[in-house]
């Protein structure tokens, strides 16, 4: 029996013994490279923070201490201590173990939201709510935030409120100098390295620069950074700069040490007020394949081989590598063109436009706000700023987008990967938000490419526009083949055109290769359709409406919640055009969708050729059952005959046909 087999909740790993403790933690890595080699997933994180994590399970009573993980791609060490272990052979899998803390799995997850600098909102949240009941004295509230995550605007207005609030939080900051790449900011970037630094003038350089970047979140912090109630010295190492705000600071300590961990912790956790506790952790620690990687730390990871670290499957191109070689190709020929990404310049393609273009490219940190209303200052200064984001990320700042960028008609082009469907990273990373939220943005231009060449095609466009903000937003992972148009009419790219088509199916980005294979089947059926790809969804196209209306019936499918979607601005502009065509709005549910590969949820809420086609069939089936109404037959006096299901065709004879197989089928009650 392993010792993991042993420890399944945090009062076995309690009982144990200190001397077993390095042991366990060199099992727990085993584990942790073995299973996500197989699964893929966020490797590098986890393996730096083992020896914390049993450190907090040993001191901390979770989950009537609420631990909560920001960002969550640090949290599978806790999953297996939690007594998840027999379930990491489905991790990230369709009814499989989440990549992230999830409340369905476990009482000891308490926040399920992936996105970055939340935590220290949550706990102060959580802590005030634990006084209100009268149990402060007898819980206490963990937030474990990594050092990147402390470079996002809302981690200090949450540091600014919890040291107001004076309740008990232990803030634990894993300071492992890296996000996904190394950590950007005044603050972060240096946590350790100023602690420790036997260079005096070192620390006064960055004295300097964190002056002009750290945010002001209170007169407390602009107070420690200007040295007016200390001196220079004690304002330019962390103890200073926390204390002033009104927090006491502890560390920075060994993140590996599990001994001093447990000692440093409980001190934090019989302090009467907020502490943070600044542990030094190394991403990716016991596996040389991670440590190798300077890039990332294989801060995420797909199937690899655990030996050499080596994907399994090497693919061919993707939407992100396409995209990075297609905005290098215009920043050769824009000089004006800059790029901006927030804490992610791998992950969204902008690590080979910086290398190419180091003046040119700036890392925000977790700041997409920033990130946004800097991009719309830039722009009145002539340039054109480019912002990478995944699209799930963007909501974070949609003010910035309207109110900054939208409404003083800044040239900035949004970028958003990972739109629509993501899959494996479940709910909260699914870009299947964007379209919906920014339908309402005035003068904003969103394209959708549909395949490589377009990407290429519509980004040029994008940052040809020089009177307003536009967004190209494109799905992860790779591409698929080309899908050519047989003729364009007013700049709508028509891919199928059959004979008398009664069909117009509008084809909104990547499902432009399954929208050809629909029109294919119908035509099998005896429907004909014509397929459409607008390449710009929004605003909507006049030669759309205009199409619209040679058609008895369009059907939008879309990568986007229904809800205030294209489907929706489509049937709006028809409306408001007096274009009176029946329409089927097809796309995903507005639901947090579980995790799972994307075809399996794309199969799951019914985005599939063969779904797809049944409902233009059974829909035809009806409009013309419901136009041509047949006459009663010599035994139906009533008329009743032809009245059957919706989805079946209707005979003079009564019989009802499916629409798919044109064999007769039972009746059903309605």
């Amino acid at each position: 029996m392993t010792m993991l087999d042993r420890v399944t909740t945090p009062a076995h790993l309690r009982a144990l013994p200190s001397s077993e403790l390095p042991a366990l933690a060199s099992e727990i890595r085993d584990f942790l490279i073995e299973h996500v080699a197989r699964t893929g997933g966020h490797l590098g994180p986890n393996l730096g923070v083992v020896e914390l994590t049993l450190a907090i399970h040993r001191v901390f009573d979770s989950p009537r201490d609420p631990i909560v993980w920001d960002t969550g791609h640090q949290s599978y060490v806790h999953k297996l201590l939690t007594g998840r272990a027999a379930e990491f052979t489905r991790l990230r899998k369709e009814a499989g173990l989440s990549g992230y803390p999830s409340r369905r799995e476990s009482s000891h997850d308490i926040v399920e939201n992936s996105h970055a600098s939340t935590a220290l909102s949550w706990a102060d949240g959580l802590s005030r709510g634990i006084a209100r009941r009268g149990e402060a004295n007898r819980r206490r509230v963990v937030a474990v935030i990594g050092d990147g995550a402390l470079t996002g605007g809302m981690a200090w207005e949450a540091l600014n409120n919890i040291a107001g609030s004076g309740q008990p939080v232990v803030i634990i900051v894993n300071d492992n100098g890296r996000s996904y790449s190394p950590t950007i900011g005044g603050l972060s970037r240096h946590l350790a390295d100023l602690r420790t630094s036997p260079q005096y003038e070192r620390v006064l350089q960055w004295g300097k620069d964190v002056l002009h970047r750290t945010p002001v979140v209170g007169p407390s912090v602009y107070d420690a950074l200007h040295g007016v109630k200390r001196g220079l010295r004690d304002v330019l190492v962390p103890q200073g700069m926390f204390e002033g705000l009104g927090l006491k600071y502890l560390g920075p300590i060994d993140g590996h040490d599990v001994e001093l961990l447990e000692h440093i912790l409980h001190d934090a956790r019989r302090f009467e007020g907020p502490v943070i506790v600044h542990a030094i952790t190394e991403k990716g620690r016991g596996y040389p394949a991670a440590l190798d990687d300077e890039a990332e730390r294989f801060h995420s990871v797909p199937a690899i081989n655990p030996t050499t670290g080596a994907p399994i499957t090497v693919g061919g191109p993707t939407w992100t590598s396409t995209f990075s070689s297609a905005l290098i190709e215009l920043g050769g020929r824009h000089p004006e063109l800059v790029a901006i990404t927030a804490a992610m310049p791998g992950p969204t393609g902008l690590d080979a436009f910086a290398a190419r273009f180091p003046d040119r490219f700036i890392d925000v940190g977790i700041a997409e706000q920033h990130a946004v209303t800097a991009a719309a200052g830039m722009a009145y200064t002539g340039l054109h700023p480019v912002v990478a984001v995944y699209a799930t990320f963007l909501s974070r700042a949609f003010d910035q987008v309207l109110m900054d960028c939208a409404l003083h008609r800044a040239a900035v082009t949004f970028v958003l990967d990972r739109a629509g469907v993501t899959g494996d990273d479940g709910a909260s990373h699914n870009g299947m938000w964007d379209l919906s939220i920014l339908q309402v943005v005035p003068g904003l231009r969103i394209a959708a490419p549909r395949d490589g060449e377009r990407l290429r095609e519509l980004l040029g466009e994008a940052v040809a526009v020089s009177d307003g903000p536009t967004v190209v937003r494109f799905p992860k992972g790779a591409l698929g083949e080309p899908v050519p148009a047989l003729a364009q009419r007013n700049g709508l790219d028509i891919l199928v055109d059959q004979p008398g088509a009664d069909v117009l199916l509008v084809s909104v980005g990547p499902f432009a290769s399954m929208a050809c294979e629909v029109a294919h089947r119908c035509a099998d059926h005896g429907v004909g359709v014509r397929v459409v790809d607008p390449r710009w969804v929004t605003p909507v196209p006049q030669a759309l409406v205009d199409l619209i209306a040679d058609h008895r019936l369009v059907v939008v499918v879309e990568d986007n919640v229904r809800h205030g979607g294209v489907a929706a601005a489509v049937s709006q502009a028809c409306r408001d055009a007096g274009v009176d065509v029946p329409q089927r709005d097809l796309g995903l549910p507005a639901a947090f969708l579980d995790h799972g590969s994307r075809a399996e949820v794309l199969a799951r809420v019914g985005l599939t050729s063969q779904q797809v086609s049944r409902t233009i069939i059974e829909t035809i089936a009806a409009l013309t059952t419901a136009a041509a109404p047949v006459p009663p037959a010599d035994d139906d006096p009533a008329g009743q005959a032809g009245v059957g299901q919706a989805g079946t065709l209707a005979t003079p004879g009564g019989r009802n046909l499916d629409p798919l197989t044109r064999t007769e089928a039972p009746l059903r009650s309605r």
